[in-house]
C-alpha cells in the first residue's frame, strides 16, 4: 500500500467528516443551546457593570440581512468569533461566549479573516458609513480588497434632472423613476445633497417625502444627478450586522483601546512630517472629508444624517480649551475614539505617529482660509489654542443629583432640541443647522451613543465648551459647575438600563435595578458579572451568588 493511497484515503475520510461535524452536525444537534451571554448596561448613575443577561434573537428586517449576508458570500472573508488572546482582545473587543451564538444556525465562525473579524462591528459604523462602504469601498479604505455590492442599490439608468420647485428651491424632476423612490404631494421634505460628481444617495425613509436638493456651498453645480437608492435588501443587511455583537450591550463603553483621555500630544511641525500626514489623510480620511479637507468627499452624499466636518474653517466640535481652536491632545483623542453615532470610525489601530501626522496636516494645511490667495489665514498659527480646562473629579453620584439634573434639563431648556424623554423629537429639531448649512438633528440620547464620549467626564466637558459648528450651546458661564454634573448625570442615566441599539428598556426586576446602582457593586470584567436573582435562583446559584457579582472572589463587595 503506497503511501499516495493512505493520503487519498484520509483526505476523503477528512472531508466527510468536516461536511458531518460542519454542515450536518449543527442542523441535528446545535452545540450552542444557551442563550446565556454577560453584557455592559448603564446604571441610572451612568456607571458600566457587567451582568448575566440573554442574547435576543434577530428581528425580521436582521435576518433577512442575514440572508443577505450567506447569499453574497460574506462569510468567505469575514469571520465570527473572537479568541481568548490578547491581540484578539484588543483588536476587536470581549472573547465570544456561546449564548451568543444560539441564534445562528449555521453558524459562521470562519477562519480564513481575508477581511476584519465582524464579531463585534455592530454600531462600530454608522448606517451612512455602511452605506458609503457598500457602494464602493475603497472610497473609505484604499487597500480594501472587497468588491462594491451595488447590486444591493436600486440605479436608474439615466441621470435625473434637478428642477426649480417654484418657490426658488432646487428638487428633482418628477417623473416614473423619481416618483418611486419619493412622495412629491408630501409638505415634509427630505434634504440631500449630490457628491462633486453628481451621485445623489436616496435612503428608504424618502419614501413618503418630497426630495429637496440642498447646497449651501456649492457642493455640486451641475443639473443633473444619477440615483443611488436604499433596498429592502441593503437595510437588512445593514441592520444584521449593526446587530452583530451588541447581545454584550454596551461594551464598546468599556473598551480600554477607545478610552484614550489627553490634554496634550504633538510632534513638532516639520515639512517631514506635515508630507506624512498628507499621505495618512489621501488614505484614511479624502473619502470623506474630501481633498480640500471641506467635507465633500465622494462618499459624503450617503452621509445625508450628519455631514463630514469641513476643516476649512477650523471649526472642531470636541475640545478641552475655552477659544474654539482645539489642542493637538483634542484632536488626537477624536480621532482615536471616533465620534459613535456618525460615520467618524475609531482609527485606535492606526499608529500613534500616523494619528499625530495628520494632525498636523490638518493643522496646518487644510484649516486655512484661503479666500485672498495672497494672505492664507493659518487659523493653528493665528489663533492659538489655550491651555486645556480643567475638570475636576466629578461628583458621587446620588439620586438628589439626577433630581436636579432633571430641573436644569428643564431649566436650560434641552428638551425643546433633545425632546422631553431625550430622543432628539424636540419642537425645534426638524430646524436645526450647522453652520455650513445642512440639516443637524439633535442626538437621541436614549441609545447612549454619545459623541464626545461616554463617561460623565465627557458630556460634562461638551456642557462646559458646547459644539462648536452646531446649535449646542456652551454652558460654562449660565451655569454654575454642579448644575453642569448634574445635568451630565441626568444625560447619561437617559440611556440607563436600554438597549443600544433601540433605546427601549431592558427587561430587568426593580431589585437588580437596585442592586446594579448601587456604586459599591463591582463588576467591570465580564467573570465578575452580576448574576441577576431570578437567574441564580433558575440555575441553583448559591446564595452568595444570587443577586451579587460573577464568581466566588468577586462575591465581596468592598
Amino acid at each position: 500500500m503506497s503511501a499516495r493511497f493512505v493520503a487519498l484515503v484520509a483526505g476523503i475520510i477528512f472531508f466527510f467528516l468536516a461536511v458531518l461535524t460542519q454542515g450536518v452536525l449543527p442542523f441535528i444537534e446545535p452545540s450552542a443551546r444557551t442563550t446565556e451571554v454577560t453584557a455592559v448596561v448603564r446604571t441610572d448613575y451612568g456607571q458600566l457593570k457587567w451582568m448575566l443577561s440573554d442574547a435576543t434573537d434577530y428581528t425580521p428586517t436582521q435576518q433577512l440581512g442575514r440572508q443577505i449576508y450567506l447569499r453574497e458570500g460574506c462569510w468567505y472573508c469575514h469571520s465570527q468569533y473572537v479568541r481568548p488572546v490578547t491581540g484578539e482582545t484588543r483588536r476587536w473587543g470581549p472573547v465570544s461566549e456561546a449564548g451568543e451564538y444560539a441564534y445562528d444556525v449555521p453558524h459562521l465562525f470562519g477562519t480564513r479573516r481575508i477581511g476584519p473579524d465582524l464579531t463585534r462591528v455592530g454600531l462600530k459604523y454608522s448606517n451612512e458609513w455602511h452605506f458609503a462602504h457598500f457602494w464602493n469601498p475603497r472610497e473609505l479604505l484604499p487597500d480594501s480588497i472587497m468588491a462594491p455590492y451595488r447590486g444591493l442599490f436600486d440605479t436608474p439608468r439615466d441621470p435625473v434632472k434637478i428642477v426649480d420647485d417654484g418657490a426658488g428651491n432646487r428638487t428633482l424632476e418628477n417623473n416614473a423613476v423619481t416618483q418611486k423612490l419619493f412622495d412629491f404631494s408630501s409638505k415634509v421634505q427630505v434634504k440631500l445633497t449630490p457628491n462633486a460628481g453628481g451621485l445623489l444617495f436616496v435612503p428608504l425613509e424618502a419614501r413618503d417625502k418630497a426630495p429637496a436638493i440642498i447646497v449651501p456651498n456649492n457642493e455640486y453645480i451641475g443639473n443633473t444627478v444619477m440615483i443611488a437608492a436604499e433596498t429592502k435588501e441593503l437595510e437588512g443587511l445593514i441592520a444584521y450586522l449593526q446587530k452583530l455583537g451588541m447581545n454584550r450591550g454596551k461594551w464598546r463603553d468599556v473598551f480600554e483601546p477607545q478610552q484614550l483621555e489627553v490634554t496634550q500630544a504633538t510632534l513638532p511641525r516639520s515639512s517631514e512630517w506635515i508630507a506624512y500626514g498628507r499621505v495618512v489623510y489621501e488614505r484614511r480620511c479624502v473619502g470623506c472629508h474630501g481633498a480640500k479637507g471641506d467635507g465633500n468627499g465622494p462618499a459624503a452624499t450617503f452621509l445625508y444624517r450628519q455631514r463630514p466636518r469641513s476643516f476649512a474653517a477650523a471649526v472642531f466640535k470636541f475640545r478641552l480649551t475655552k477659544e474654539p481652536v482645539p489642542t493637538d491632545g483634542d484632536l488626537l483623542r477624536t480621532i482615536t475614539r471616533g465620534v459613535r453615532g456618525t460615520a467618524m470610525p475609531p482609527w485606535y489601530e492606526l499608529p500613534l505617529t500616523d494619528r499625530l501626522a495628520v494632525i498636523q496636516y490638518i493643522k496646518y494645511e487644510l484649516a486655512v482660509d484661503r479666500s485672498d490667495p495672497a494672505k492664507p489665514y493659518s487659523f493653528f498659527i493665528e489663533e492659538p489654542p489655550g491651555a486645556p480646562l480643567h475638570i475636576q473629579r466629578p461628583p458621587t453620584p446620588s439620586q438628589q443629583i439626577l433630581v436636579r439634573g432633571k430641573e436644569v434639563w428643564q431649566i436650560a431648556k434641552c428638551w425643546e432640541c433633545h425632546g422631553n424623554t431625550g430622543r432628539g423629537d424636540g419642537e425645534k429639531a426638524a430646524g436645526l443647522k450647522d453652520d455650513l448649512g445642512f440639516p443637524i438633528p439633535p442626538a437621541d440620547l436614549t441609545t447612549g451613543q454619545f459623541k464626545s464620549g461616554p463617561a460623565v467626564e465627557d458630556i460634562f466637558r461638551t456642557m462646559t465648551t458646547g459644539l462648536s459648528g452646531t446649535p449646542m450651546p456652551n454652558y460654562r458661564d449660565s451655569l454654575p459647575e454642579e448644575d453642569r454634573w448634574a445635568l451630565a448625570y441626568y444625560v447619561l442615566s437617559l440611556s440607563a438600563f436600554t438597549d443600544p441599539i433601540t433605546g427601549e428598556p431592558l427587561p430587568i426586576a426593580p431589585a437588580d435595578r437596585t442592586a446594579l446602582n448601587d456604586p459599591k457593586l463591582q463588576a467591570d470584567t465580564p467573570d465578575k458579572a452580576y448574576i441577576p436573582n431570578g437567574r441564580a435562583q433558575r440555575t441553583g446559584g448559591s446564595k452568595a451568588a444570587r443577586g451579587s457579582p460573577r464568581g466566588a472572589a468577586a462575591a465581596k463587595q468592598p
